[in-house]
């Protein structure tokens, strides 16, 4: 019994040294957004859609939620937020080629309109998040027009 008392304090140990570190944070200038906004021209609805249900991921702008000074769940949001950007960066978007801008585009729309952006993972704590039929219908229109645009200019080169 002393043994698995020593081994619960050691561990206890552990908890309480590690929430002095962490990973580095994702928080940048919501401004880092607006060319990927100007290029895009989403219309009002949809400038807030992705301000509250997308930008904490894919953009270099995270509003953290107080749970994220916790360590370990301080480094899975580190590690969401990390595959989030490496699949799609709106803080990047000036950097992307034009075929990769459609194609992301293509992405973002088909990902809305399956449910399957932004995660249930997400929502389940950020519910302004949770998006109507309304909603995903908007962003699905806009998202097609943006990528056609983007697939006319292509075939315009």
């Amino acid at each position: 019994m002393k043994i698995f008392k020593k081994i619960v304090l050691l561990i206890l140990i552990i908890l309480l040294i590690s929430q002095f570190f962490g990973p580095e944070k994702n928080e940048g200038e919501l401004s880092s957004v607006n060319s990927f906004l100007a290029e895009t021209n989403p219309p009002e609805n949809v400038k807030k859609i992705l301000k509250e249900s997308c930008y904490d991921c894919h953009s270099n702008v995270t509003v953290y939620p107080w749970y994220s000074k916790i360590t370990p769940v301080n480094y899975w949001l580190d590690d969401h937020i990390k595959d989030g950007k490496k699949h799609l960066n709106f803080s990047e978007w000036s950097n992307y080629s034009l075929k990769k801008k459609e194609h992301k585009m293509d992405e973002l729309y088909e990902e809305v309109e399956e449910g399957k952006m932004p995660l249930d993972s997400y929502t389940w704590v950020h519910t302004e998040a949770n998006l109507s039929e309304e909603q995903i219908e908007a962003v699905v229109a806009w998202g097609k027009k943006v990528q056609a645009d983007y697939k006319q200019q292509l075939n315009a080169e």
